[in-house]
């Protein structure tokens, strides 16, 4: 089969990809979705369990009220509709780690819907990809195929998972491009975070993504048949998954095949997909109204209280941030990463005599050290309150640059944070502007060219003496009031 690398510009520019993507959400209640077990990663298999999660005969479910909250809560994030009343079906399928034979989920009216993320396309522009549905259901439970002697003839089944609450975000076919879907992953889970609803930890499968993807001919007014990609469990792997799928599709149609609907796994280690089963239709899983759950109604008032709970989402607090601080966008979103880092340094920004110096110390100083050193920021030694202390010192004049970036080294070094190790290490700043004289008229006069060009009218030459005289000083002359005394010398020289 041909693939994309082998295929010829004017072949590939035939076809569109398009791509839609079903994100399975945990959300992080104390217990499960319709029962009081514990919704905890984890533990012994088969040990937080119940009947109601085991489908034994005669427990009944009781739908978790957390669970509903934290579902109106990220379909706000993303701009969704609420349903006001909303209906639990019985999925149905046999597989062996649903004991029940059915899912308990949402079919025909979830409990949200029509939201939207909005992403840059290929040039940088916004582009705005449809969500249809965010719904609320149970998980399953966990088959282990590794990692026992006789694997290679047995499954394991875990139950641990069964009845964990999920929501399901199930996006438009809008996205036209691998990088688009990483793009709209990155963001969805950017909000999830902040909204506090899910930890999003793709290793333990909080995080699940499938993909649906076809090709079409440009230009083309219907879609292509599509197949499901599952088992992909990083975002970059989704981003390699979604590659090797448009290749291989391309590549059918091209050598005269069609494309058959079907769900695929991909693996990760061979680079490519394997066809797992043909795709299901909604009628192959006999939906029909849960019985022994009522209508689930989400009123106006519960609504509103649930909305109070809604944080500054990551775009807007950007844009306010940029607006507020006069700092670049990029390092708007470098402080906004997460909601707790950004909490953090807002509230000592509020302490700081300049913002803008404290973002520039993180930016330009605290994060290369902590690239270097392979450390995230919340391992840091320095803290955002000896960043605020740094900073202040630097707009006060009491600590130069050149001192600064020692004491963070020694920080890093030693593992202490700033505040301690400027307490003990305290450079001697020099202010007093006799002696600061003193030394500014040494240096004029071992450097009689560089006396000439200044009266001559070059004044960018005051920097090589205030360079020369913190020399001298060994970086302890107080930065603003050597500067001041270095023009007030030079210019009382008079012209040449």
């Amino acid at each position: 089969m041909a693939t994309l690398s082998a295929l010829p510009p004017e072949i590939l520019a035939k076809y569109q990809p398009v791509i839609g993507l079903e994100v399975h959400v945990q959300l992080m209640t104390a217990s499960k979705a319709f029962c009081g077990c514990r919704n905890e990663y984890g533990g012994e298999p088969n040990t937080h369990v119940c009947p109601t999660c085991l489908g034994l005969p005669g427990a009944l479910p009781v739908l978790n009220r957390k669970a509903v909250e934290f579902a109106v809560l990220a379909a706000r994030a993303i701009g969704c509709q609420i349903r006001e009343r909303s209906v639990f079906s019985r999925k149905n399928y046999f597989y062996p780690d649903s004991p029940k034979g059915y899912q308990i989920s949402q079919f025909d009216k979830p409990i949200a819907e029509h939201g939207a993320i909005v992403v840059p396309d290929a040039e940088g522009r916004p582009k705005r990809i449809g969500i249809t549905r965010l719904h609320l259901e149970e998980d399953a439970g966990k088959s282990l195929h590794d990692g026992f002697a006789d694997s290679a003839s047995r499954t394991y089944i875990d139950l641990n998972r069964c009845g964990t609450p999920l929501v399901e975000i199930v996006s438009e076919p809008d996205l036209r491009t691998p990088d688009e879907a990483f793009e709209y992953l990155t963001r969805l889970k950017e909000i999830l975070l902040y909204t506090g609803v899910s930890d999003c930890n793709m290793e333990e499968g909080s995080l699940r993504c499938d993909a649906n993807v076809s090709v079409m001919l440009r230009g083309a007014d219907r879609f292509g048949t599509k197949a499901e990609v599952k088992n992909v469990n990083s975002f970059r792997y989704i981003r390699s998954a979604l590659e090797h799928e448009i290749e291989r599709q391309i590549g059918v149609l091209e050598e005269g095949g069609r494309v058959v609907q079907e769900s695929r796994l991909w693996n990760n280690a061979e680079g490519r997909t394997y066809s797992m089963r043909s795709k299901e239709q909604a009628h192959d899983y006999r939906y029909f109204p849960e019985p022994d759950l009522p209508e689930l109604v989400v009123g106006a008032e519960w609504q509103t209280e649930i909305s109070k709970a809604l944080p500054e989402l990551p775009e807007a607090r950007r844009a306010r941030m940029v607006a507020q601080y006069g700092i670049a966008a990029q390092d708007a979103a470098t402080l906004t990463a997460t909601r707790a880092f950004a909490d953090q340094f807002e509230a000592a920004a509020k302490l700081a005599k300049s913002p803008r110096r404290v973002v520039a110390l993180l930016t330009s100083e605290l994060t290369p050290r902590l690239r270097a050193a392979g450390l995230e920021m919340e391992q840091s030694p320095v803290t955002l309150a000896g960043v605020v202390l740094a900073a202040d010192l630097l707009e006060s004049g009491e600590l130069s640059s050149k001192q600064l970036k020692q004491l963070l080294d020694t920080c890093f070094a030693s593992g202490e944070d700033f505040a301690a190790m400027y307490e003990r290490e305290k450079p001697q700043q020099i202010s007093d502007t006799g002696a600061i004289e003193a030394m500014i008229d040494e240096v004029i006069a071992a450097n009689e060219k560089q006396v000439l060009q200044y009266r001559g009218g070059k004044k960018t030459v005051a920097a090589f003496f205030v360079g020369q005289v913190m020399r001298l000083s060994k970086g302890q002359a107080n930065p603003a009031l050597l500067n001041e005394l270095v023009v007030k010398k030079l210019d009382a020289l008079g012209p040449a």
